[in-house]
């Protein structure tokens, strides 16, 4: 039985907590601390990711051992695993929070796969950290079967994500007050182990600048960019080392974040995902979507929408807001490298190409969702008014797309629409307002010259059937706290083809429905988990 190698340089390469007890502190000039993760009394795997497994060369023999169990349960360790929480800092809600870190996710280190790919293995619910702030560092088994379900379903539509290797359940329960209002819960605990080739985040960088430890950030840069970025030294060479970085590096590197970050976004934006907590420590440098908390799925098109019940009245991560949000944060980080760069230097001219670069992307997804070939002026017109309609009918993202991709345009007839309403009353008031959508949408498309076939196809690649809209997720969570979970393995079936119509899988492509209209868990979610 192949047992993985792990090469944990994090550890290795930047400077470490001087103490190891594990109480909740500030930690200072320090990347990491040394913590073990607290046993659970019965660890039982309840699912995993064979893709994962597979990418981190663990064969099935492997996942099913006792011997995995009990290290993704953080009970004990394989060998060359070792257990370390990160020191970060971050902007929540628009306002600086200081120290931050993780607080309930242990890493059990730095996986190397055959092909000699790094990935950081990740358990998040393993207990308390030093960066814990007076909480329990667990986490419940709905939240966790979220996240489980959804970094992997992410990765299937292609919006770049950490991913999820496995979900457990402790034996345990967890205390948690679900929506902040004086009522807490026991509930099932869980752990998931999430895998990233790098889970270093924007606060990682930011804490080491509001602290004035300029030459801690200045390592951290450096070890970044050589181990997570090492395609960018190749035109840096000896200009770069433990103490000193290149201005021009820096500039590059950033350059190469804002346009990963415009890439997720413009993903995000396009298969109606919203993460609902973006805050700075919950951007990845990688441009990975990354911490499943209060997410949704947009379901009647609203771009002042937020799944997070804690964002409700300021709704500051709204659908809508996401790339004005992205572009903030990318600020904020800049502010930290700032701190790096010869006098009179910043990093206000590298910042424009995250816009550059979200235009072409989000621009790209648009025509790709309308079927348009390319997208040329005159196009957001097109977008926008049917986006407004959409709007006020109360029209389902995704179901509308995929039938608008079925639309015959020699006979345009509304009543291919008709099943993304969410009332027959809707659809009644403004039938005749998209049929005359229709007779403009129809001029552009002909505009193009292209073959019904081929418009359709691209349609369907930028046009997800499946997405894990809230109500689904939370009808598996309901069976699985009654120990029922075959429907998290059926929604990894369907999640994994997104794209493909699945004989018998129809009721996992259909719009919310009116009992999940405002039902906790169904609607909007807190950060509680």
């Amino acid at each position: 039985m192949h047992i993985p190698e792990f090469d944990n340089s994090f550890l290795n390469k930047l400077p470490g907590d001087s103490s190891s007890e594990n109480f909740s502190r500030q930690v200072l000039k320090a990347c990491w601390s040394k913590v073990a993760p607290t046993p659970v009394v019965n660890p039982k795997l309840l699912a995993y990711s064979k893709e994962v497994a597979n990418l981190l060369d663990l064969s099935d023999e492997l996942m099913a051992s006792p011997a995995l169990t009990q290290a993704l349960a953080g009970n004990q360790l394989l060998q060359g695993m070792e257990t370390y929480a990160t020191c970060y800092g971050g902007h929540q809600f628009g306002h600086w929070s200081g120290q931050l870190g993780d607080g309930r996710a242990i890493f059990l280190g730095e996986l190397l796969n055959r092909a000699g790919r790094r990935f950081e293995l990740q358990l998040k619910g393993a207990g308390p950290t030093p960066y814990s702030r007076r909480a329990d560092g667990r986490a419940v088994l709905r939240s966790s079967i979220r996240e489980f379900l959804c970094s992997e379903a992410m990765h299937h539509l292609g919006v770049p994500t950490t991913r999820a290797l496995s979900l457990l359940a402790t034996g345990e329960t967890v205390i948690r007050d679900m929506f902040y209002d004086g009522h807490p819960m026991a509930e099932q605990g869980a752990i998931v182990c999430r895998v990233a080739p790098s889970f270093t985040r924007f606060g990682h960088f930011e804490i080491l600048a509001a602290r004035g430890d300029f030459d801690l950030l200045k390592t951290l840069v450096s070890f970044t960019i050589a181990r997570d970025f090492p395609e960018l030294l190749a035109n840096f060479k000896n200009r770069i080392a433990d103490d000193v970085v290149d201005a021009s590096l820096i500039k590059q590197w950033f350059i190469e974040i804002c346009e990963r970050t415009a890439v997720m976004i413009a993903h995000w934006m396009r298969v109606g995902f919203v993460h609902g907590v973006m805050n700075t420590d919950n951007m990845s440098i990688l441009g990975l979507t990354i911490d499943y908390g209060p997410y949704g799925w947009v379901d009647s098109f609203d771009p002042g929408w937020t799944p997070n019940t804690t964002d409700a009245d300021g709704k500051r991560y709204r659908f809508g807001r996401q790339p004005e949000i992205a572009r903030w944060n990318l600020e904020r980080l800049a502010d930290a490298l700032n701190t790096l760069l010869p006098e009179g230097e910043n990093l206000s001219p590298e910042l424009k190409h995250f816009d550059t670069r979200y235009f072409a992307e989000f621009s790209s997804a648009l025509a790709g969702k309308f079927g348009f070939m390319h997208w040329q002026d005159g196009d957001e017109t097109i977008v926008n008014t049917c986006f407004d309609l959409m709007k006020r009918a109360e029209v389902d993202m995704t179901l509308f797309f995929t039938q608008l991709a079925e639309l015959d345009i020699k006979q345009p007839d509304t009543e291919i629409l008709r099943i993304a309403f969410y009332s027959d009353d809707s659809y009644q008031q403004y039938a005749q307002d998209f049929l005359a959508w229709l007779t403009n949408y129809i001029t552009r498309l002909q505009q193009d010259a292209e073959t019904t076939e081929s418009r359709i196809r691209r349609m369907q690649q930028f046009n997800p059937r499946y997405v894990l809209r809230n109500y689904l997720a939370q009808e598996a969570i309901d069976l699985a706290e009654q120990g029922d979970f075959s429907r998290i393995h059926t929604l990894l079936q369907v999640l994994r083809k997104p794209y493909e119509k699945q004989d018998g899988r129809e009721q996992f492509s259909e719009k919310r429905p009116d009992w999940a209209r405002n039902k906790a868990g169904c609607s909007m979610l807190s950060c509680s988990s």
